[in-house]
């Protein structure tokens, strides 16, 4: 059976669950006591974790929702990596849930998940005591799925504190309270999984993969480390039938903090913007273009007038250091550049061409929708037999039907020969031929030229930068001896 990634709310009960490690308050009225030493784990003299659940449960909150129904909630996200919502029958286009969520303020701030407030018209947080407080939201992140509410305290409120997500490590223990299926306050414990996961929700994914168990519901609760502070908001499950399968995700508090600090000042998140398509560095890549490891970010396209493109940044730059700090992966880069505030420089080392240098850019604030052979003409060109490719030129009606502009120019892959080289480095009949290595293509001669020159160089690879569906795209292609 096929696993599915959901993320634990549901639309009938978007129930409340607490995974976040927080130091929570649980005082005499007026005071608010210290944080209580770390619980023992189980095999210890004080086995169990039942004194920190004590001390943090006041502060963990179920939210109600209410929210029109404008179209289906699964609508447009691919699979497997699908939100988890359970519909309930729907009265007058209306839709309700209950999420979970966590105090952080004795004043009425309360963290949560975007997607179990986004869309909501009207919101309820329900204290462990029973009381209804109606509640405003404050600000949402979707780059995250971090949301932050307020209520208007009748008194001061049970609160948890942030603990340090990146000092958890592996194995270590974590719990979870919330109301998974709404079958009221539960408890789970477990461990750290791993760290870093990438699970395709957005460029910032930086996961803590957790074994305790959360299911629908969870959604928006905080994970708690053994000393009782939030070191996660519970975000996402890996499940093939809807249920916790023991694979669980949680946001981070190094990304939710800082995130949550923007949202209780400005309403919203500010992040630089550099302006560059990235890819993965694999290891044919590097290989092709003469790099010892893969470590770094490709640049695949740089946009015109971009933070990027006034700092220099080229189609083919890797680059290998962001803030002094090294770039494994684009989600290096992409948090390097997420967790500054435009206006601020940034100093980016590349790899061009065999050689390092160090650019400066002045990030920008990112744009609203991120608030990403016979007759050529008839015939086609061929870039020779142990390639497999078949070349057109890129004619007006080719134009129009890939949705290209004047401004492109290259050789359009008009077939591929199954089992070649050019079918093994993943290139499809409909990819337009940019660059060979680092020269441009205007035409299919100009391909074959380039390439015919490269395999000369007695060169094992070498990379080719296409456009796919109106995306520029880096592929490494393998030469054979001709």
């Amino acid at each position: 059976m096929r696993s599915n990634l959901r993320f634990p709310v549901t639309a009938a009960l978007l129930a409340t669950t607490v995974l976040g490690g927080a130091v929570l308050y649980a005082p005499p009225p007026g005071a608010f006591a210290a944080p209580a030493p770390a619980v023992a784990a189980p095999g210890s003299p004080n086995t169990g974790f039942a004194d920190l659940v004590e001390r943090v449960r006041p502060a963990v909150v179920n939210i109600s929702v209410t929210e029109k129904v404008q179209r289906l909630p699964l609508e447009g996200i691919p699979e497997p990596f699908r939100r988890f919502f359970q519909e309930l029958p729907q009265r007058g286009g209306v839709r309700h849930g209950l999420g979970s969520g966590f105090v952080i303020d004795p004043d009425g701030w309360i963290v949560t998940n975007n997607h179990v407030v986004d869309g909501a018209e009207k919101v309820i947080v329900t204290l462990e005591d029973g009381t209804e407080l109606d509640a405003v939201v404050k600000g949402r992140d979707p780059k995250t799925d971090v949301a932050l509410i307020k209520v208007d305290a009748p008194h001061p409120l049970a609160h948890v504190e942030w603990g340090n997500s990146d000092a958890a490590r592996v194995g270590d223990w974590v719990i979870a309270v919330g109301n998974p299926f709404g079958l009221g306050g539960s408890v789970s414990a477990g461990i750290v999984s791993a760290r870093g996961r990438n699970i395709n929700e957005g460029p910032y994914d930086d996961f803590i993969q957790i074994d305790a168990p959360i299911n629908p519901g969870n959604s928006g609760g905080p994970l708690f480390d053994q000393s009782g502070r939030v070191i996660g908001i519970a975000t996402a499950i890996y499940s093939p039938n809807g249920g916790s399968v023991g694979i669980g995700f949680a946001v981070p508090s190094a990304i939710a903090q800082k995130v949550v600090a923007q949202l209780k000042e400005n309403g919203s998140v500010e992040r630089g913007w550099l302006g560059v398509q990235l890819q993965p560095l694999t290891r044919q890549l590097a290989k092709a273009m003469g790099r010892e490891d893969a470590d770094g970010a490709l640049v695949a396209g740089v946009s015109p007038g971009s933070p990027a493109d006034k700092a220099g940044l080229q189609q083919g730059d890797v680059v290998i250091r962001a803030g002094g700090t090294a770039v494994k992966t684009p989600r290096d880069l992409a948090r390097a550049v997420g967790d500054r505030k435009p206006g601020s420089k940034l100093d980016l080392t590349v790899a061009r061409d065999g050689q390092e240098k160090t650019l400066t850019a002045t990030l920008g604030n990112a744009p609203k929708e991120e608030t990403v052979a016979g007759n050529a003409e008839q015939d086609g060109d061929r870039s020779g037999p142990r390639l497999g490719l078949a070349l057109a030129p890129l004619t007006p009606n080719a134009r129009a039907e890939l949705g290209l502009d004047s401004s492109v120019t290259g050789a359009l892959i008009a077939r591929v020969e199954p089992g070649s080289p050019a079918a093994k480095a993943g290139l499809r009949p409909g990819d337009v031929i940019l660059r060979v290595g680092s020269e441009a293509v205007d035409s299919p001669r100009s391909a074959i030229a380039k390439l015919t020159a490269v395999r000369k160089q007695k060169k094992e690879a070498v990379p080719l930068l296409v456009m796919r569906g109106g995306t520029p795209y880096y592929l490494a292609l393998e030469l054979e001896d001709a």
